[in-house]
């Protein structure tokens, strides 16, 4: 019993001692600058930045529509259809069900609990309101329950407008 206890104890000794000397032989120093900058961000006029961003992109997806499909709007809806429905007559899931969202006002479907920010944002959906919403829906309407971070690609959000004008009754003309 004691050479077991014993051989137990010295392989532990061993292998911390082991990985003290190489340790030693392997010393890595720390830098004293961090090897990435980042570059300062100044935080004035923040929000009127935010609203020329806004606005420029507004302008982009009009301009987008004309070359973005529909097809590829259907693929990137999938992306959505865990959360929210598009066909005629469908229900609401987590979010809203999208049919005829295009020209509605927001927070305006009467069978769905929407959250209070969204009731009080109570625009109509435009291309750009959507583009927007699409884009940082939390930023765009704040208070919202929506947990999806985002669509960024420019492209993809005016294919998947295109698609959803084209899942309403009254399509709006945007090419």
């Amino acid at each position: 019993m004691n050479k077991i206890i014993v051989s137990i104890v010295f392989s532990i000794i061993l292998v911390l001692g082991i990985n003290k000397i190489a340790d030693v032989i392997y010393s890595v120093e720390k830098p004293e600058k961090s090897a990435y900058k980042v570059a300062n961000i100044s935080s004035t006029n923040e929000s009127s930045a935010d609203t020329d961003t806004d606005n420029s992109q507004a302008g982009d997806i009009m301009s987008l529509l004309a070359s973005a499909s529909a097809a590829d709007g259907e693929k990137i809806f999938k992306k959505c259809a865990a959360c929210h429905s598009i066909a005629k007559g469908g229900r609401n899931k987590i979010g809203p069900a999208l049919y005829n969202v295009l020209g509605r006002q927001a927070g305006s479907l009467p069978d769905y609990k929407y959250s209070k920010a969204m009731i009080a944002y109570g625009k109509k959906w435009t291309p750009e309101e959507i583009d927007g919403f699409l884009t940082n829906p939390k930023g765009w309407v704040k208070g919202t329950k929506m947990s999806y971070a985002g669509l960024k690609n420019l492209k993809e959000r005016a294919s998947l407008i295109l698609y959803m004008n084209e899942n309403t009754d009254n399509p709006l003309s945007l090419k």
